[in-house]
């Protein structure tokens, strides 16, 4: 009798593992691909990082950056939603960049994008201590990392859907608390609220809506690149999305206008309101945010905790986006071989848990650095990753390119894209170009001082030769070339 129930469970066990799926599932529906690339956007860049540009370049040149960087964003966007409902695949721009591009890029930028989130982990893992300490400043910093880590594990464990789900609904609040912020602001403007008539009168203090000049506004532009960064993601979630050759194009073409007014109006309302030349707008100290001040003016009870519980849930839907994502990606690296294949397994829910649980391993171990050495080792992790973002975007618009070259070379007609990107080929050049500047013109200052600032300019730039180096690294090794168009692969996986 013992040995039949041994041979049973055995049996069991045997027909699990052959019943494990060897695809993702497509369990992501049209509402959660928009909110996933809504709520990607919508976090501490709007609700914090904002205040900081405004003080910095005046209410004109933070508008000025954030449009510029907006339109690039939109290129970026409409490049990958071309590939992505084509070809919907979890390795969204590393395996576009792979097949499109040279295999070497395709690498390198797959590992660039694991690393980006799985640090950003790490850092929001920092951050949620922070903003429970404005209520409980006693506490121990471990217990809320830990219970924060806890929770975006177990909304990526339990289903695609869940983190679906979970993802819809923290991204609803934020959109709330943006629209009810405009519509407050706009009421304040014309002295519905307050009784005062503000106009546009801040725009004349100190040095008027330009302060500091080009410069400064190139200066803005790396905040606002970081500030729309997320927009990527349902590139990443378009390989479990239900008919995604009708959701990508649906999601794209109602999120990105979404970003672009919320932010842009959001500004302009701050700007009207409080004077560029507040000191406090360049802090990042939550009771003092633009937008707390903001309802602070209109007498909003206990407006600080009320932001603070808003920035707490963006910082919990930024952490678990950046978990799935950057597992999503870990899994795709490993079923191509790019990463150990043992990570490369689904469970019987079709979740890629061990890349689950090796991203959650290294953003626990870098949040860890961050208690030794005065944090150094954890500042170093979190420069390196400082423009990964840009180097993506920068992979994207190569590989839409390479994409669209391929596609007409090899006869195809444009009528089969499900969707198809406007502009081409000025977006993707355009996109391209303007990154690059970005990147290259993070830290210029750290050249103009008639001597190099050599820590300031490896801080900032400590991630580009790293990509770089990788990215030769492989090429070497595997003896990779630049794939000819005629030979680009635009079969495999698609259905």
């Amino acid at each position: 009798m013992p040995s039949t129930a041994k041979s049973t469970i055995v049996i069991t066990a045997e027909e699990n593992v052959q019943q494990a799926p060897q695809e993702l599932k497509r369990d992501l529906k049209s509402r959660h691909l928009t909110m996933i690339a809504l709520g990607g956007t919508i976090g501490t860049g709007l609700f914090l990082a904002s205040g900081t540009a405004i003080h910095t370049a005046g209410p004109a040149g933070a508008l000025t950056a954030y449009a510029a960087i907006g339109l690039m964003v939109y290129f970026v966007m409409v490049s990958l939603a071309e590939m992505s409902a084509y070809l919907p695949v979890a390795g969204s721009f590393s395996t576009y960049a792979t097949r499109f591009v040279d295999p070497a890029l395709g690498f390198a930028l797959g590992w660039n994008y694991w690393y980006n989130w799985a640090i950003t982990i790490a850092s929001e893992l920092a951050a949620v201590t922070l903003i429970m300490k404005f209520w409980f400043p006693e506490s121990p910093s471990i217990v809320w990392s830990a219970l924060f880590l806890g929770i975006i594990f177990l909304l990526n464990y339990l289903s695609v859907k869940g983190f679906g789900e979970s993802e819809y609904w923290f991204s609803m609040i934020k959109v709330v608390t943006v629209i009810v912020f405009l519509v407050i602001g706009v009421l304040m403007i014309f002295g519905i609220i307050g009784g005062e008539y503000v106009g546009f009168k801040n725009f004349s203090v100190g040095e008027g809506p330009f302060n500091g000049g080009f410069m400064t506004i190139l200066g803005i532009f790396m905040a606002a690149g970081y500030s729309f960064q997320g927009t990527e993601l349902f590139g990443v979630a378009a390989g479990e999305t239900k008919d995604p050759g009708k959701s990508i194009p649906k999601a794209v073409r109602s999120v990105f206008w979404r970003i672009l007014l919320f932010y842009i109006f959001a500004i302009l309302v701050i700007s009207l309101l409080i004077p560029y030349t507040t000191e406090s707008l360049a802090s990042e100290d939550v009771t003092v945010s633009p937008f707390t001040l903001v309802f602070d003016q209109a007498g909003v009870a206990f407006a600080a905790s009320v932001m603070n519980a808003i920035i707490l849930t963006a910082v919990m839907s930024a952490g678990s986006s950046g978990l799935y994502a950057s597992t999503r990606m870990l899994w795709d690296l490993a079923k191509e071989g790019k990463a150990p294949k043992f990570l490369g397994k689904l469970d019987h829910r079709g979740v890629p848990v061990r890349a689950l649980i090796a991203t959650s391993l290294v953003g626990t171990l870098a949040f860890l650095a961050s208690f030794f050495g005065d944090g150094a080792v954890y500042i170093w992790l979190l420069n390196a990753s400082g423009m990964s973002g840009f180097i993506a975007w920068v992979g994207i618009a190569i590989s839409h390119y390479r994409f669209r070259k391929a596609f007409i070379a090899q006869g195809r007609n444009l009528a089969e894209l499900p969707y198809r990107a406007k502009w081409f080929p000025f977006g993707p050049i355009f996109a391209f170009v303007l990154c690059i500047i970005v990147i290259l013109g993070q830290n210029y200052s750290a050249f103009t001082q008639g001597q190099i600032d050599w820590n300031g300019a490896i801080i900032s730039y400590i991630g580009l030769p790293l990509f770089i180096a990788v990215w030769l690294g492989y090429k070497f090794v595997k003896k990779t070339q630049v794939v000819p168009l005629k030979q680009c692969d635009f079969s495999t996986e698609k259905k």
